[in-house]
């Protein structure tokens, strides 16, 4: 099979090969040779596409190589719309350009003598692409280029080969290579066109776990139809838990799956996404992909692969309805887990002793002495390194929580103040265990996983031991800078946390929240104007947005005025005239407050105006729970009256919490708005009428539940005909399958929890290049 000069099988490959075919060809021709059912193919080298570039000649007789890079020299990759532009001028020349003879001719039978071996006279086939640096820990390229499912004869597979090589040029892989210093001139692209797997399942699985970074369990994805759906993320998929060794199965999750990518029925080119209840009907939705032995035997193949390489691995697999048997389609190494050596404590994982199952609300390992509080007068009993254990936490805990290791509670949901507060403070924490409070006593010594939503009792060693190698520095693998269209920003809820939030990369501030401030400074803000003590509440709210504001500066600060319900204030020195509310949530909270104490809301807006007139022209103000137009307005007049000028000083927002607020959009920016934003936790609960904080019925929470959906989209249809800007900073903004849903429906920006702003962003650069992806095709296919 050497008769070639531009072509290699796999079965010619190895590893080492990684220059001439890319880390994905090199790697499946490592996989051939080790055994691995890998299906057949070849590679089209990365001397074809030199070759191509090289001899092909543009209509001012220039090379295509030398158009390329004048074109790429007079680019300023960051000049968005330059950028986009010009590559894909790019990308346009060279799929319209004809491919050399030679190539041609050696693609062509090469793609006969594959089809040969099933006995016909075309197969279908997968063209890939394989940078000649993509997979290496040192160049990450993978994601960068184009994949093609079910192409079909000779034409097509041609056509598919050159829209690989295009692919080199998106702006994305343009922006990398230039900010990473690359020769543009010196990288090139081989592409992999290999058989087709008919796959009835398919999916990813990792070696390592990848949440939990344990070397001994494997984890696998399992949808049904082709495995596009899983990696691309428009599907959740089953997950099983593998430990090694043992190959007991630990854990099931099976999920809804409610769509799948198959090859499309009518051409029989290309996929199509179709819903399972129709395709294979209603009972795959919720039907476990995999039986227990196809598990297990998933496994122990990533278990022969990662002991090949000597390192985890990151297996794309599926299984052929045609025949029923497994095939490995990729394979590249997880570059984020770090070298670690086991020892005999990184292994005690059976001997340790579970006391209480949760959600894990907030990643991570925390460990030591538990300290139960069911007040916020008991804070002061929670030291430095304790954990922190009560039936839900409340604002007045958050010094404590500032100070635990970890949190536990009995009540909650992902949503509820524990959860919210631990992520943005970097704690573990586990709610919503019904009975914390009742099985974990003062001074027991506990592990609290905030990732698995476990308590362990003791110290686990090993755990514990983990997360300290992770704190003093983990192996970090710089990915593509990603550029996204729509913004992702970050909820701030402390000042303490605003350089941590600031480091995230995030595009500003969706959501600064005022009541921790409020609340931190020791008594009830009116006690503070009645005592005749404004200016000192005043500098306290300057001094702690000041911290965000600066640390985020130029990029624009979203902050929200105070929205504490009347349970949260009546602790407080000077609460005791709170109101008794059967159901504060309900009650006398948000603007509603503010416009009923102008105190206070002329306390904020002075602190805004005085930042302002500092230079920190970044600032938003964003009214929380309206309902009315006349809230708008009134609270216009108050800032007014302090100076503080909207649309000029300040942009002017809303938050969108009520369907009522929903329902009457269009009324809302008559009174004159910038920008709203989705404050999902409140939108769903008020909608669905579910406690969101109230474990019996939290199943049926569900943000992306048709109605809520509806309220949203109707809002950004409406908010885009008049020019206001949208976001969202509730929970859901953090959520990767709902923020593929938003950035569909054309929100401007999304503001996600501190913890959430790199898988954000990279769940919205993915849909926002499916979304052009789409379009592309819908042009060319009109």
């Amino acid at each position: 099979m050497s008769e070639y000069k531009f072509i290699k099988w796999f079965e010619d490959l190895g590893k080492k090969d990684v220059a001439l075919v890319g880390g994905k060809g090199a790697n499946l021709g490592e996989l051939t040779n080790a055994g691995i059912p890998v299906p057949p193919g070849f590679c089209v080298t990365a001397e074809a596409y030199k070759y191509f570039v090289e001899n092909v000649r543009v209509e001012d007789g220039r090379t295509l190589q030398e158009w390329i890079l004048d074109i790429i020299t007079r680019t300023n990759v960051d000049d968005s719309k330059q950028l986009q532009e010009n590559t894909a001028k790019i990308r346009e020349k060279i799929i319209s350009m004809e491919m050399p003879a030679e190539i041609a001719k050696e693609i062509v039978d090469a793609y006969k003598k594959l089809s040969q071996r099933f006995n016909k006279d075309a197969v279908y086939v997968a063209v890939r692409s394989s940078a000649t640096a993509e997979d290496l820990p040192e160049a990450s390229f993978a994601g960068q280029q184009e994949t093609y499912l079910d192409v079909y004869g000779e034409d097509d597979v041609l056509d598919k080969v050159k829209r690989c090589w295009a692919s080199l040029w998106t702006a994305r892989a343009t922006f990398y290579r230039a900010k990473q210093g690359f020769d543009h001139s010196k990288v090139y692209l081989s592409a992999v066109v290999q058989k087709m797997v008919n796959s009835e399942t398919s999916g990813v699985m990792f070696t390592a776990n990848p949440v939990t970074n344990d070397r001994s369990e494997i984890m696998i994805n399992a949808a049904w139809g082709l495995g596009e759906a899983v990696v691309s993320g428009a599907v959740s998929p089953d997950e099983y838990i593998v430990e090694k060794g043992t190959w007991k199965i630990k854990e099931k999750y099976i999920a809804k799956k409610e769509i799948m990518i198959v090859k499309n029925p009518e051409t029989g080119k290309g996929t199509v996404t179709v819903k399972t209840a129709e395709y294979l009907g209603p009972e795959y939705v919720e039907k476990q992909v995999l039986t227990d032995e196809q598990i297990l035997e998933v496994a122990k193949i990533g278990a022969r692969i990662e002991e090949h390489y000597g390192w985890p691995q990151d297996i794309e697999w599926a299984y052929d309805k045609d025949d029923g048997k497994l095939y490995i389609v990729q394979s590249r190494p997880i570059t984020t887990l770090k070298e670690e050596v086991k020892t005999e404590e990184a292994e005690m994982t059976e001997e340790m002793k579970v006391l209480l199952k949760g959600l894990g609300a907030s990643p991570g390992i925390g460990a030591g002495k538990v300290v139960v509080i069911f007040d916020a007068s008991d804070i002061d009993k929670v030291k430095e390194g304790d954990v922190l254990v009560t039936t839900m936490t409340n604002p007045d805990m958050v010094p404590a929580m500032k100070r635990a290791s970890a949190i536990v509670t009995d009540e909650g949901g992902r949503t509820c103040h524990a959860a919210i507060v631990s992520r943005e403070l970097g704690i573990p924490a586990v709610v919503g265990t019904k009975e914390a409070t009742k099985v974990l006593k003062d001074g027991m010594l506990v592990t609290v996983d905030g990732t698995r939503g476990v308590v362990y009792e003791g110290i686990v060693k090993s755990l514990v031991k983990s997360e300290e190698e992770k704190a003093e520095g983990k192996v970090v693998v710089a990915g593509a800078p990603l550029i996204t269209a729509t913004e992702v920003k970050v909820n701030v809820s402390m000042p303490e946390v605003a350089e941590r939030a600031a480091a995230t990369g995030a595009d500003g501030v969706g959501l600064l929240r005022a009541e921790h401030m409020i609340l931190g400074i020791g008594a009830h803000p009116i006690k503070f104007i009645k005592e005749g003590r404004e200016e000192e509440l005043v500098e306290k709210l300057v001094e702690g947005i000041r911290k965000v504001v600066e640390a985020f500066y130029p990029r624009r600060v979203w902050y929200r005025t105070l929205d504490a319900p009347t349970n949260e204030f009546r602790e407080l020195p000077g609460g005791e005239d709170e109101p008794e509310e059967r159901n504060p949530m309900l009650g006398w909270r948000g603007i509603r407050r503010g416009l009923d104490q102008p105190e206070l809301l002329k306390a904020e807006f002075k602190a805004i105006k005085r930042l302002v007139d500092e230079g920190y022209d970044n600032i938003g103000v964003m009214l929380p729970l309206v309902s009315h137009p006349e809230q708008i307005r009134k609270a216009k007049e108050i800032a007014m009256e302090v100076g503080l000028i909207p649309h000029k000083d300040v942009e002017w927002g809303v938050m969108i919490e009520t369907p009522a607020s929903a329902l009457i959009i269009e009324d809302l920016i008559k009174e004159g708005l910038d920008f709203v934003s989705f404050g999902t936790n409140d939108l769903t609960q008020y909608t669905l009428a579910i406690d969101r904080d109230n474990e019996r019925v939290f199943k049926l929470y569900d943000e992306k539940h048709p109605a809520v959906l509806k309220l949203i989209e109707n809002v950004i249809k409406v908010c885009k005909k008049y020019g206001v800007e949208t976001s969202i900073c509730g929970q859901a903004g953090s959520d990767p399958k709902m923020v593929k849903l938003l950035v569909r429906m054309g929100i401007d920006s999304v503001s996600a929890n501190p913890d959430a702003v790199e898988l954000v962003r990279k769940t919205v650069a993915r849909e926002e290049q499916k979304l052009m992806l789409e379009a592309a095709r819908k042009r060319l296919f009109e």
